[in-house]
């Protein structure tokens, strides 16, 4: 697996205005709603906020002065090395506000939907193959059965939907967070793409970590930067949802006073994985989120709509991971089961593997283990309970013996009646409250 990007991976800058693959009219329109907004009056400076080359934007001024939309101010910005400064016409001041008055977009100018999907195509997730070896060490301290592992790395090197059940406590959401960190490397997402004249803004600093880049010198010709400055390198992104998801998070977010598309969620996560954390606790029905993903995890393509009501397909390049406590046949038919690739379940631990855990957590929270305490809480505590482990139980006996400790102001020690006050709070008394 390549834990750092390729160069492969690297989108290529664009070297003139065919290569943009843009109408030319919106190109224009940005150029012009940006310097009208963001008052930059340079070249080098207009160049920045759109994330183009120099050449490419001096063409799109220079074909702006042409149509009398700009004009030379007739000073040379010290600022900017002396470079020549621009401002808009009476004209170019119009055509800015009526351009605005159809869409707020301004900045980056946006990538073609066709262009990012061979980007996409370039860096997908299928293309990782992760090992036995780089899965254990994503997994970190977690302790898990080798049978698991051999699971989940099939699992993750297919890049195919995975549905891990299972009670609950067991570590479905840690193991998740290992399969990201298993990733390991870098993708470049697109601040916009544009379909039909429409821009849809895609990186979010709250789901994609962007990796710090070396600045160019804004006044060199020649740039230093060889992936196209419309991408930002990140992290391969992880969304995870829980009970909030709902089916209109799938769609395109419309913002109807800046007239501008907002990417969905699935498309965000495009290149990482998208986790849905307790299937079952939505407001929809698992059937009918399944239901909506049926084309995507079939396929490797969404459906999205505009607000004209036109439909247009989308790379669905997602490691979609369901996370449920429910069992499979329970919330879901056997077409949407068969629909979900690979299907694993994430049971309790053995008594080895709870022991293991219990000494991990002791050892890292100071904890002194007591064999005969140990002994007692086997045989006497969890016979009561049909010598059902779960994962998270040894963090929580021992956070609650800690809390207790310092609230007696004893030392940190673990004895049978230390386990029984913190055993009394890992469960609710099946009893009648008398009213």
């Amino acid at each position: 697996m390549n834990m750092q990007t390729t160069p492969a991976f690297a989108p290529q800058m664009p070297h003139s205005l065919d290569d943009m693959q843009l109408p030319m009219v919106m190109m224009q329109d940005i150029l012009l709603k940006t310097m009208f907004r963001k008052a930059c009056d340079t070249v080098s400076e207009v160049a920045q906020a759109l994330c183009l080359p120099i050449p490419i934007t001096q063409e799109l001024v220079d074909m702006a002065r042409d149509q009398r939309l700009l004009e030379a101010t007739g000073t040379l910005s010290a600022a900017a090395g002396n470079e020549m400064a621009y401002q808009l016409t009476d004209a170019g001041r119009s055509r800015a506000l009526d351009a605005l008055a159809q869409s707020e977009y301004f900045g980056p100018m946006p990538v073609p939907l066709k262009v990012y999907e061979q980007q996409v195509k370039r860096q997908s997730i299928r293309n990782i193959q992760v090992t036995r070896d780089q899965l254990t060490r994503a997994m970190g301290d977690l302790i898990l059965p080798d049978s698991l592992l051999g699971h989940l790395g099939p699992a993750i090197s297919a890049g195919r939907s995975i549905l891990m059940y299972g009670p609950p406590g067991n570590g479905k959401s840690s193991i998740s967070n290992g399969i990201r960190a298993a990733l390991g490397d870098r993708i470049y997402v697109p601040r916009a793409i544009e379909y039909s004249g429409q821009v849809i803004t895609v990186y979010d600093p709250i789901v994609h970590t962007a990796i710090p880049e070396a600045d160019d010198d804004p006044n060199s010709l020649r740039r230093a930067r060889r992936a196209d400055a419309r991408y930002i390198c990140c992290e391969r992104p992880t969304v995870v949802t829980g009970g909030e998801l709902s089916l209109d998070m799938l769609d395109l977010v419309y913002n109807p006073t800046a007239r501008t598309y907002q990417a969905p969620l699935q498309l965000k996560s495009t290149g990482g994985i998208f986790i849905v954390d307790d299937l079952g606790r939505q407001a929809e029905s698992p059937q009918a989120l399944i239901n909506r993903w049926i084309v995507p995890l079939e396929e490797n393509k969404d459906i999205l709509g505009l607000q004209s009501g036109e439909k247009f397909e989308v790379p669905f390049d997602t490691l979609v991971i369901f996370s449920t406590n429910f069992h499979p046949n329970e919330i879901f038919d056997h077409a949407a089961l068969r629909r979900i690739f690979f299907k694993i379940l994430i049971d309790g631990p053995s008594q080895g593997d709870f022991l293991k855990i219990f000494a991990l957590v002791a050892r890292k929270k100071g904890m002194p283990l007591d064999e005969r305490t140990l002994i007692y809480l086997l045989k006497e505590k969890y016979p009561t309970i049909d010598n059902v482990y779960a994962n998270y139980q040894p963090v929580f006996l021992i956070d609650q013996i800690i809390s207790i400790c310092e609230f007696e102001g004893i030392p940190y020690q673990m004895t049978p009646e230390l386990i029984d006050r913190a055993w009394d709070n890992m469960f609710v008394r099946d009893s009648k409250i008398i009213k």
